[in-house]
């Protein structure tokens, strides 16, 4: 086989290529190295913005008078108090007044309404007195209840220097101040100390008890049957069949 026409054949390849590529060699070198880009290339579009929610025209805005009403808690650590201040005395008269009726003049407790004072040392036994001077840790409680919920009809009727003075009249009842004279106000109030609450602390199960903790439950040296050992007496509410009464 000549071989002419396999040189013609390569010549005509180079002729080719010559000519695509020609007219980019005539082409002004541009003064950027980076990647040339098209002539017309339209701007990058900006990312769309989020659609906005839409407005289902209910309601306003609560301005700050409301705010300020509903926003009534208090801290144990003092935050949320209302400046003011009151005496056991001036908490005396006002007790006697607004809260003796249910609550009894010594915070007794009238009937079946709850007992304010007392109980000390009665939380070990069958039927603790759990009260203010017995029980409850933080101070604020009592002002946050107090001013939230009391007088019992007529709730958040009480001005901030009756709320501590009644406070302060309910730590005279329960031995935790002495003096008639003492004044509880917002600058003491996270003075006073609750006979109980160094017995309260922070849930711990989470690191004492993670042991007993498991992912398989244990199936064994189970009971082989289950056995009625007690009744409700009173109630007699523990079926004797595997069938429901019927309903009339």
């Amino acid at each position: 086989m000549s071989k002419s026409p396999r040189i013609a054949l390569l010549a005509g390849a180079a002729g080719l290529a010559v000519a695509l590529v020609g007219p980019l060699l005539a082409q002004p070198a541009q003064k950027n190295h980076g990647p040339a880009k098209p002539p017309h290339a339209a701007p990058a579009a900006a990312p769309a913005a989020p659609a906005a929610a839409p407005k289902l025209g209910l309601g306003r805005e609560a301005l700050p008078a409301e705010l300020k009403a509903w926003s009534i808690g208090v801290r144990p650590d003092g935050q949320g108090l209302p400046p003011g201040k009151g005496t056991v005395r001036q908490g005396d008269e006002l007790f006697q007044a607004q809260c003796a009726a249910c609550h009894g003049e010594f915070g007794q407790g009238n009937g079946r309404w709850p007992v304010l004072a007392g109980g000390q040392g009665s939380l070990k036994d069958d039927r603790p007195e759990k009260t203010i001077g017995s029980f409850w840790p933080d101070l604020s409680t009592v002002f946050d209840y107090i001013h939230r919920a009391m007088p019992y009809g007529n709730a958040q009727s009480l001005q901030p220097d009756e709320v501590y003075a009644l406070t302060a009249y309910l730590l005279y009842l329960n031995d935790i101040v002495k003096d008639e004279d003492f004044e509880l106000s917002d600058k003491n109030f996270t003075s006073v100390k609750l006979p109980n609450a160094a017995a309260f602390y922070d849930d711990d199960r989470e690191t004492t008890e993670k042991a007993f903790w498991g992912k398989q439950p244990c199936m064994k040296d189970c009971k082989s049957e289950v056995k009625i050992t007690g009744r409700a007496t009173v109630l007699d509410v523990t079926p004797d069949s595997k069938t429901a009464p019927k309903v009339d």
